[in-house]
């Protein structure tokens, strides 16, 4: 029988959730629990609990710390509303059974359970602990305060927004009994000044954690008599000592610490300032994010008429925030700081921090405060659920929307607020362990399944939550201009302006034109669109340029309306849209080609649809579209089609790269650089050779009398091409058997005048143009010569800088073999056997000189010039080929075309430091990197930093400088590295050793 009864004992303990049922019993079975352990309703009360053994220990030390543990006992067994509180807040918290067994007697602030208990302001709470004596008092007070809160909050008594301004109301309540101890140890410096605690954050809002730290802001005037600085002193030494009685550890615990670095200057500023000095700052020096933070500012502690002469002098102020200049970047360049500062293995528990969690609620709500609180009212309550609800009801926020951020938000907090009640420790990350995860669903409601019921939910919220941004800010544009009845909030014509003012857009009115032209209708279309324009339009607003961007994909969307896969890719391909918004609104050079191709759009969501195309598959398509053309004419016009898709490929990838998503981070500058340069002479090879074959098939048909190759020169011949670089070439051709020289010598000049006219012809398209000056002779001389000839000129008249210019050359189309013997004949020429003379040396660096003195654009600033500047393109390449002229006959390595392998070759040699060879790698990545960004940004080439600021941002971001104001950072940058490269270079292309 007796083993029955304990069987029958350890199931009802199994089925009321103890998880350790023989612990339990053996507990229950104690001397201290006399009969009470019968008790069906006590052990009912226990299954209710979070944790069944959590509540059960700390019951158990309670009983064994209180003088009178019957009439403990005999309270509970009479007072339900003292069994849920007590056992309840044992269950959830053992940091609370702690204080309950040091303060076995606090138990009986939870024994009563009037109406004015339920939920008591800032005086109830003043009231408890304004009468401490001393700080350990006080920390005594605040902990059994707490306590009660705990106890209405885990038995539903309180919701999450009336816990959270129960524990502002705590905050401020202990702030002012701190402040009043302070003052009483030193009477003499409260009676010096007028100070004023002003909370900030959570405990402004009125929505304070369990345990967080408590932000303020002192303001300080001197009392009459007092002069300023004295005053200030003294109000600082108040302030001081209040903060260490709040921050301080011993003993009973610690409160929370007080944080005053959201202050003018944060914690290099004094810690106390007047309120004109205040007043001073924010109209000078303050940056965007302190006026977001004066949002919840609020009068707490101290001289309460001083405080409200702060609040009321810095509102007009927050609500001018919007218009201050970079206002969008600066918003979201915090937010994304915040993300990038969470240590990667904590990203997938954080409930505050992370995608999805409570800092994107808050954020979002309180940057439509920031644009739409100029001039309502309304919304400017420093509570953000407060602030979400005014915002649904002025219709800036869809009711839906709004209701479903608010069950989003109140479940991360509540579950923030479990997680931090267990040990009273301040964090935000979900706890691994399962019986952690077990105790937080229990609290939370969740009993047959509740680690993962509590998972779920997390899922859902957090993913309603990642939503926020197309719910939150663009819903309701696309509703004010699509006249459409779809029960949500609709904004005016002037509230839409205004968001997409301070979200950006430099031309509001337009950009709303063109999502009236995309989103108004019934059509299909027009649905899909209204489902893809709020994702789209954030990514818009995150570029330099969203006016661009969405005027780009109106235009796109214009010319493929009709086509069924448009649409439908953009919406089922995720990458795709967002690859599109990416490259639309990155700059001119991507969209206007994607514009004169708009198919091309196919490529974004193929996911190997923005990798560069070999040469050789480039080759046999040109030359296919080539051959199918009636003429030379359309011959070209096809070899240009396929150089506008494969150059919107390479840029489309290029942006895409550079700029990285969430999911995917930038790539590495240096292989993007040498994949880029490769890809464009890949193409630009690729239509040569179908103008080639279009000029020979026009007036000779198959074959032409007399072998021809083309000779890429520069950076065509070393895979080096940027988006805006000539074609530099030499024509090279070879009489076929039984052809006379002359025969053969009009002919090669016929087609090679020919392949530059077709090249020449107008097109929209950004030109291929063909640059045969670094032929011998220069232009003076014939525009082409046979392989016999160039042999001969070499042989008896070449001069240093034609040896220089050969380093780079390579056939690029044509005669393969006849590319091949050219290569051979020069190689002794430009590796030469003997290195160089000194006064080939000396004609190279004359050479040099004069190009800078000369070429360089007047009035360009020489230390951003990408090419010609300091530390530039010149200055690398002249420097690498100087020592290929110099030992590459002895260093394999360095007879190749390009700069970056020469360069390293050079460096294995020990022909130069290493660290020199990456100072000027590094140059050269920076400064090719540039010319790009330019022509992408642009439309055209250029080698210097665009002047409209626009522009500039643009650049930058595609540099890897985000926001608006790393601008001036990119440049300080740019010439640093650059001017590290022209040390270099100089010390080895000027100076005198080997």
């Amino acid at each position: 029988m007796q083993g029955g009864r304990r069987d029958s004992r350890y199931g009802q303990l199994v089925r009321r959730g103890f998880t350790e049922p023989a612990a339990a019993e053996r507990l229950l079975a104690s001397d201290a629990f006399g009969e009470v352990r019968a008790d069906t309703q006590l052990l009912d009360a226990f299954g209710a609990t979070a944790d069944p053994d959590l509540a059960l220990n700390g019951l158990v030390r309670l009983v064994e710390a209180e003088e009178d543990p019957q009439r403990l006992l005999d309270t509970l067994l009479a007072s339900k509303p003292l069994r849920d509180r007590l056992l309840g807040v044992l269950g959830v918290s053992e940091a609370l059974g702690d204080h309950l067994a040091r303060h076995p007697d606090d138990w009986q602030a939870l024994a009563t359970y009037e109406r004015r208990d339920l939920h008591p302001g800032i005086e109830e709470f003043e009231a408890a602990v304004r009468p401490a004596t001393d700080p350990d008092d006080l920390r005594h007070r605040y902990r059994r305060a707490l306590l009660s809160i705990a106890a209405r909050d885990v038995c539903g008594t309180s919701d999450l927004a009336q816990t959270a301004a129960e524990l502002a109301d705590l905050a401020a309540a202990t702030l002012r009994a701190a402040l009043s101890l302070a003052s009483a140890e030193a009477p003499e410096d409260a009676k010096s000044c007028r100070i004023a605690v002003v909370g900030m954050g959570k405990c402004g809002g009125c929505e304070l954690n369990y345990v967080s730290d408590v932000d303020v802001i002192f303001v300080a005037e001197p009392a009459d008599g007092t002069e300023e600085a004295q005053a200030l002193q003294a109000a600082g030494r108040l302030a001081a000592r209040m903060m260490r009685i709040c921050s301080d550890t011993t003993a009973e615990g610690t409160i929370w610490p007080v944080d005053a670095n959201l202050r003018p200057e944060g914690r290099n500023g004094p810690l106390v300032r007047t309120l004109y000095s205040h007043l001073a700052y924010l109209n000078r020096w303050a940056k965007t994010w302190e006026f977001q933070a004066l949002l919840k500012a609020r009068p707490v502690a101290g001289d309460m008429a001083l405080g409200e002469a702060y609040a009321e002098a810095v509102a007009p102020l927050v609500w001018q925030a919007a218009e201050r200049e970079n206002f969008v970047p600066d918003v979201q360049q915090m937010r994304r700081r915040v993300v990038e500062n969470i240590p990667a293995a904590q990203v997938d528990r954080e409930l505050k921090l992370g995608p999805g969690g409570l800092r994107d609620v808050e954020f979002a709500v309180q940057l439509l405060q920031l644009v739409h609180g100029r001039t309502d009212t309304t919304l400017r309550s420093p509570t953000t659920l407060d602030a979400l609800d005014a915002l649904a009801a002025g219709g800036y926020v869809g009711r839906q929307d709004a209701a479903a951020l608010d069950s989003a938000y109140r479940f991360l907090r509540m579950l923030e607020h479990r997680i931090q009640l267990h040990k009273m420790r301040r964090t935000h990350l979900m706890p691994e362990g399962e019986a952690d995860q077990r105790r937080l669903g229990r609290s939370l409601g969740y009993r047959s399944d509740s680690v993962n019921e509590l998972h779920k939910a997390w899922r859902k919220h957090a993913a309603a939550v990642r939503r926020l941004h197309e719910k939150l800010f663009y819903r309701p544009l696309l509703d004010a201009v699509a006249q459409l009845d779809v029960g949500e909030a609709r904004l005016s014509p002037s509230a839409a302006r205004q968001r997409l003012e301070a979200l950006g857009y430099a031309d509001p009115a337009g950009a709303l034109r063109h999502l009236e032209a995309l989103a108004s209708g019934v059509s299909r279309k027009a649905a899909i669109q209204r489902t893809l324009l709020p994702v789209l339009l954030g990514w818009f607003a995150d570029s330099a340029d969203p006016d661009a961007g969405l005027l780009n994909f109106r235009k796109v969307s214009d010319a493929l309306g009709t086509t069924p896969w448009y649409l439908r890719l953009l919406r089922d391909e995720g990458a795709a849209a967002e690859n599109l918004a990416r490259v639309l609104s990155a700059g001119r050079l991507a969209p206007d080609l994607l514009l004169r191709a708009p198919e091309a759009v196919a490529l974004l969501g193929d996911e190997g649809g923005l990798r560069p195309r070999t040469r050789e598959a480039l080759t046999q398509e040109v030359l296919a579209a080539v051959g199918r053309a009636a003429d030379a004419e359309s011959a070209v016009a096809a070899a240009r089609g396929v150089r506008r898709r494969e150059m919107f490929r390479t840029a489309a990838g290029d942006l895409i790269g550079a700029y990285g998503t969430e999911e995917l981070p930038a790539e590495d500058p240096a292989p993007a650089v040498d994949r880029i340069g490769a890809a464009l002479t890949g193409i630009n090879a690729a239509t040569l050779a179908g103008a080639l074959r279009a000029a020979v098939r026009g007036r000779w048909g198959d074959e032409l009398p007399t072998r021809f190759a083309v000779i890429g020169m520069g950076r065509f011949g070393g895979h080096e091409l940027s988006y805006g670089s000539d074609a530099d070439v030499l024509f090279v051709h070879e009489a076929r058997e039984g052809v006379s020289e002359q025969e053969a010598g009009k002919a090669a000049l016929a087609v090679a005048t020919e392949l530059r006219r077709l090249l020449q012809l107008p097109t929209s398209d950004p030109p291929l143009l063909i640059d045969a000056d670094l032929r011998p002779e220069g232009r003076s001389g014939p525009l082409v010569r046979s392989l016999e000839s160039y042999a001969g000129y070499y042989r008896r008249w070449s001069a240093a800088w034609e040896s220089q210019a050969l380093l780079r050359a390579e056939p690029v189309a044509g005669d393969e073999d006849l590319g091949r013997r050219f290569t051979e004949l020069i190689d002794p020429v430009r590796y030469p056997a003997d290195g160089l003379s000194e006064e080939a040396l000396r004609e190279i660096r004359r050479l040099k000189a004069r190009m800078e003195s000369e070429r360089m654009p007047r009035g360009a600033d020489s230390t951003t010039h990408a090419k010609l500047g300091r530390g530039g393109l010149a200055d690398v390449e002249w420097t690498v080929q100087l020592l290929q002229l110099r030992h590459a006959a002895g260093v394999e390595g360095l007879r190749t075309t390009r700069t970056r392998a020469a360069l390293s070759a050079a460096g294995e040699a020990e022909l130069i430091d290493p660290e020199d060879a990456q100072t000027l790698d590094e140059a050269w990545l920076l400064a090719t990197r540039v010319r790009n960004a330019v022509m992408l940004v642009r439309g055209r080439a250029g080698d210097t930093f665009p002047s409209d600021a626009r522009e500039l941002g643009a650049v930058g971001r595609y540099l890897g400088y985000p926001e608006a104001s790393g601008s001036g950072e990119m440049l300080d940058d740019y010439r640093r590295v650059t001017r590290r490269a022209r040390a270099v270079a100089e010390r080895l292309f000027y100076g005198t050793s080997e």
